[in-house]
């Protein structure tokens, strides 16, 4: 009579536990740790932008053009948004049907998320803005590239306009299921999404602009190091979101990629202090803060793949190549890319979008995917790097050129002796 009993009340556990099963399921799927870390990684990102990077370059130009910088980093920060909500996000990772190796789908005013649809783990509206940092820290990286000379309404539309053609389809060619990811590219966080991108559209500015006047010839030293430093220290702490948040989950793959950034970012900033001082006799401050930004450049792609001996390979590496090419860009080809955007991003980009291939598969990385060799994957990661440079710069010279029609480029050199912010913006940095 017990063992009847007994069979009887497991029989009742069971279809009970049967169930509420799927509710547990259900309730399992929204991750509490996992959110609290996009949360929290969100936050780091939207950090570098405003006030780090707008505080970096603001600090490398000439005092009469400090406010225009963070002008443009901060109406970059705003439109972006405004443009990423309309139908940025629907573009980069919506479901684009038969063109969906090229383009995503237009979701007006994000009309299909909801408070309660889910991205894997997390709710959508934190992946949407999560993806909405980098949709803004991307062209607020090209200000660089033609800071000091480019007007204000003209930077508005190249901005929109870029933003629209050429971040949107490359961020779903690699990360919204277009051909690249098809392919197997390896970009964890941004290496040509990102860094190739922001650094080919600056180079190609620079050389639609002209160079500013009295480059080569009249001295533009950075007109306030400490605040570039306070932006750089900020950019620092920031990428930690921009890498391991881009785990999407409070995980090893997170930890691993903080790890290596930070790493990456070390060695690239001894790598490029050394390289001055044996070159030029003496380490600046300018060379150490730069030598970390190439080393968090470099290291982004492959963050989330490699292991932390690959990192100081990496950063040591980005030091060196970064240095060199910026030193080439200036010097040798005399482009006046204003802040070393394409030296340091769109180098550094390529060199570790390149190096996760590289590294994927030996010194603690993650291990190569299925019936792919080492040479596989860095032919792969080379034909990302090349399409994305390819398509970047075609299309980035024909939005300028565009402009440069419609509503004029750049400023007179009268209103550049003055500087832009007196000319643009009726207001000065410092009251002195």
């Amino acid at each position: 009579m017990s063992l009847l009993n007994s069979k009887g009340v497991s029989a009742v556990l069971l279809t009970t536990l049967m169930s509420v099963l799927p509710s547990i399921v259900m309730a399992d799927e929204l991750n509490g740790a996992d959110t609290a870390w996009i949360l929290t990684s969100t936050a780091l990102v939207l950090f570098m932008t405003i006030p780090g990077l707008a505080l970096f370059y603001a600090g490398l130009v000439r005092s009469k053009n400090v406010l225009s910088v963070l002008m443009q980093c901060f109406a970059i920060t705003s439109m972006a948004s405004i443009l990423w909500f309309a139908y940025g996000y629907g573009l980069a990772f919506g479901d684009g049907g038969s063109m969906n190796k090229w383009i995503g789908s237009i979701d007006w005013f994000m009309s299909s998320v909801t408070r309660d649809s889910l991205s894997g783990t997390i709710p959508e509206t934190v992946f949407v803005m999560f993806q909405m940092t980098f949709a803004i820290i991307t062209p607020a990286l090209i200000v660089g590239g033609f800071a000091e000379r480019m007007k204000f309404s003209a930077m508005l539309w190249f901005s929109g306009i870029w933003l629209t053609v050429v971040y949107l389809p490359v961020c779903h060619w690699v990360w919204g299921g277009g051909w690249l990811s098809d392919m197997g590219l390896l970009d964890f966080a941004g290496g040509t999404v990102v860094h190739v991108n922001a650094g080919v559209a600056a180079i190609v500015a620079a050389l639609v602009l002209g160079n500013r006047k009295g480059f080569g010839h009249t001295a533009m030293p950075p007109h306030n190091l400490t605040m570039t430093v306070a932006g750089a220290a900020m950019l620092w702490v920031g990428w930690f979101g921009f890498n391991a948040g881009s785990a999407l989950a409070a995980n090893g793959d997170a930890g691993m990629a903080m790890l290596v950034t930070h790493i990456g970012a070390a060695a690239g900033s001894l790598a490029w202090m050394f390289m001055e001082w044996v070159r030029h006799g003496k380490p600046s401050v300018l060379g150490i803060v730069t030598g970390m930004v190439a080393g968090l450049g470099t290291i982004t792609p492959a963050s989330g793949y490699v292991g932390p001996m690959a990192a100081v390979i990496i950063g040591l590496a980005a030091g060196v190549v970064c240095y060199v090419a910026t030193a080439f860009i200036k010097r040798t080809l005399k482009i006046d890319d204003s802040l070393d955007v394409f030296p340091v991003h769109g180098v550094g980009g390529v060199l570790g979008t390149l190096c996760a291939g590289l590294f994927v598969g030996t010194l603690g990385g993650v291990g190569l995917a299925d019936g792919m060799t080492t040479g596989g994957q860095v032919w792969v990661q080379f034909i990302g790097v090349a399409a994305t440079f390819g398509y970047c710069a075609v299309a980035t010279w024909i939005i300028l050129k565009i402009i440069d029609v419609v509503v004029g480029l750049r400023v007179t050199e009268d209103e550049e002796t003055q500087g832009l912010d007196i000319v643009l913006h009726d207001e000065t940095g410092y009251n002195l």
